[in-house]
């Protein structure tokens, strides 16, 4: 068996220690006696003096690659429909959706997106958008000799919901305290007027936005949410309303108590602020309606428009929609998932274009893991590496990246059943993006912790 070494806890300070309960209770993680990825040093505190922004846009359940890039050639198209012909679309149907990137793929290779995210298509032929050939979760390079011979070290629990998604967002299993979108924040914090609206969750919590210091703001997509006998009066009266504040807000002297009242007013304040810089902004794009996904990145279009009030110069953001998890149904489900996905995106991008920031903006995808190629019936079941997307006017795009795997049950590039064995790992993944978002090679490493054993860290996907 594999084991993700083991980092001890440093001998914190009752109040660092306090300092990072107070940060993962926010975060919604639970809190292991060994604080994973503590032992790493402290990196250096980055500057920025333009703006940039992250969105990431995790897709819970783990989405079905086999389904969202198709292969088209000839001889690709007939090689997958043997392993799934129920769950095959039809070619017919894929011709409009034929993706013809600057680069041809070798041996002719080709590739169509799913119906539904026709939206993303011209996207991708206008140069703004690129996608990863089989991105996943690895601690090392990993052969599929290696895999099998378990001679390397794994991620854990791989196949695991909660573990690889985890895993995806921290690079830690299932308890990690702090995640790389939250680490990225940690560096650019002090760039901004209000390091509150750094790492932005508009989708609830997650560990990807934990970081050592900084802490995610989490923003419903209807808006921030106000204590409601602090905005008015209560029980009619405003000496009501002022006693509450000061009960929640003042100085104690216990430590908890303390930390607690001193997360309260933070609370209060940055409620307040970003109320009054959302109450004017309006944007011009029509986001698809009924669509949950595209709610909450209108919402992450919305701060974009306010950064100047919010005094904000690097962001992180999260949004997420689930469903994903398709064992059963998956020609019905997945095709409403990914309609969902390919309108919500475009319109996202619409949006930076309207805000004169589509340079500045990237969206990317992400997703527990990929699923299997051979059908079980009319579903797929937990797989390993996956397609993923990345979209903006900081993409180099009409391009793929990585290397077209063999079609097969048992190839050369799976571990069985198609379960894609990675050849990206999510640090090159992140790590380009991070180089983008303004880290410095010194400080990648605090980013992503497994970087050091990959010989190319900038996959070149971002210019």
């Amino acid at each position: 068996m594999n084991h993700f070494p083991k980092i001890k806890p440093d001998n914190a300070s009752r109040r660092a220690f306090l300092k990072r309960s107070a940060a993962l209770s926010l975060a919604g993680g639970a809190m292991p006696f060994a604080l994973n990825l503590a032992a790493l040093g402290e990196a250096a505190a980055a500057n920025a003096s333009d703006y940039k922004a992250l969105v990431c846009v995790f897709l819970y359940g783990g989405n079905d690659y086999a389904n969202t890039l198709i292969p088209y050639d000839t001889p690709s198209y007939n090689a997958q429909q043997q392993y799934r012909s129920i769950l095959a679309i039809d070619r017919n149907a894929l011709s409009p959706l034929l993706l013809n990137p600057s680069t041809p793929l070798p041996n002719a290779r080709q590739y169509a997106l799913a119906p539904g995210l026709d939206p993303l298509v011209p996207l991708f032929h206008a140069g703004k958008m690129s996608v990863l050939l089989n991105v996943g979760t690895l601690i090392q390079p990993t052969t599929k000799a290696q895999y099998t011979a378990r001679s390397v070290l794994l991620p854990p629990k791989l196949f695991s919901h909660n573990d690889q998604q985890s895993f995806w967002q921290s690079s830690s299993p299932e308890g990690a305290t702090s995640g790389w979108g939250g680490r990225m924040g940690d560096l650019f914090a002090s760039s901004n007027g209000n390091s509150s609206f750094t790492c932005i969750n508009v989708s609830g919590n997650t560990v990807y936005l934990s970081g050592k210091t900084a802490v995610q703001y989490q923003v419903p997509a209807t808006g921030p949410v106000s204590i409601r006998g602090l905005q008015s009066p209560l029980f009619g009266s405003s000496t009501f309303a002022a006693t509450l504040e000061q009960l929640m807000t003042a100085d104690r002297v216990n430590l908890f108590e303390n930390e607690y009242a001193r997360i309260n007013r933070r609370s209060i304040s940055a409620t307040t602020q970003i109320a009054s810089a959302l109450k004017d902004v309006n944007l011009a794009t029509a986001f698809p309606a009924n669509n949950t996904l595209a709610d909450q990145l209108k919402m992450v279009a919305r701060m974009i428009a306010a950064r100047s009030s919010l005094g904000t110069k690097r962001q992180v953001f999260f949004v997420s929609l689930g469903g994903f998890d398709t064992h059963d149904n998956l020609l019905s489900v997945h095709a409403g998932l990914m309609s969902t996905v390919g309108s919500a995106m475009s319109a996202f991008y619409q949006a930076t274009v309207e805000l004169g920031v589509s340079d500045q903006v990237t969206a990317f995808t992400a997703s527990d893991f990929g699923r299997t190629l051979v059908s079980n019936t009319d579903g797929s079941d937990h797989g390993w590496g996956s397609m993923h997307f990345v979209v903006g006017g900081g993409v180099n795009g009409q391009s793929f990246v990585g290397t077209p795997p063999v079609i097969a049950n048992n190839g050369p590039d799976d571990v069985g059943q198609g379960r894609l064995l990675p050849s990206l790992s999510v640090d090159q993944y992140g790590a380009t993006l991070a180089t983008w978002f303004g880290v410095s090679p010194t400080d990648q490493a605090s980013v992503m912790p497994n970087l050091a054993h990959y010989s190319t860290s900038n996959l070149g996907f971002m210019k």
